[in-house]
This record gives structure tokens, C-alpha cells and sequence, in this order.
């Protein structure tokens, strides 16, 4: 996807949280992530002067972006974590092993916590 392709849908990406998906010419899902902002996330790829060789390929073989929007930033992380590990998309790496789960933990407390921990197996 050109930024001149990008700028034409940039006003029409969700300002919220949630997460996108990228895909390539033969509509592969090639990259999963999560955003507080989604307009703001899709588009910082876009406009980057500095970016590592890995986002460049990644930009250069974007053909279709897809939005799911969930109600806070915690729900996008789990659904992103659902999604990478049954999709194990190219060019996302850190989520794909199947070692690190993401768990709520729930303090025992007068007024108990709700916290996101991961546990490497």
C-alpha cells in the first residue's frame, strides 16, 4: 500500500481501540496488532521517517487493512494474542511460540485487583 493509497482511507480507520489486520496480495494475513487509537497505530506506519528495515517490508506488502473494534485496550491485547497464535502471521514474531499465555490474576484483597500477568511455561 502507497501512502497516497493509505491517505485516501486514513479518514475512514476507527479512532478506537481495537485491532488491525494486515494483508498481503494473496490476501495472507501477514500482521496482527492492537491499538488504543486505531487511526492513530495504522497510521504511524505510514508516516514514519524512521523505521526499521522489518516495518518497511512489512508497509511495502500491505494490500488490505481490517479493523475489529473491542470496548477497552485489554480486550484488543487478548483478542490480538487469540489471533496471532492461531494465525502465526509472517511478521509477527513475539507472539507466535506457544510458551507465554497471557493470564487475568485476581488479588485476593478487601478490594480485589484484576491485573494482566504473563507466565512463561
Amino acid at each position: 500500500m502507497t501512502p497516497q493509497e493509505f491517505y485516501i482511507l486514513a479518514n475512514t480507520i476507527p479512532t478506537q481501540p481495537g485491532i488491525y489486520k494486515y494483508y498481503n496480495a494473496a490476501n495472507e494475513l501477514i500482521y496482527v496488532g492492537k491499538a488504543k487509537h486505531l487511526r492513530k497505530r495504522v497510521s504511524s506506519y505510514f508516516s514514519k521517517n524512521k523505521v526499521s528495515y522489518k516495518t518497511m517490508e512489512l508497509v511495502s506488502r500491505i494490500k488490505r487493512i481490517e479493523f475489529t473494534i473491542v470496548n477497552t485496550e485489554n480486550e484488543a491485547l487478548l483478542l490480538e494474542n487469540t489471533l496471532i497464535k492461531k494465525h502465526q502471521p509472517k511478521y509477527n514474531i513475539a507472539l507466535k511460540d506457544d510458551k507465554t499465555y497471557p493470564y487475568l490474576v485476581i488479588k485476593k484483597e478487601p478490594f480485589p485487583r484484576v491485573f494482566f500477568f504473563e507466565k512463561k511455561n
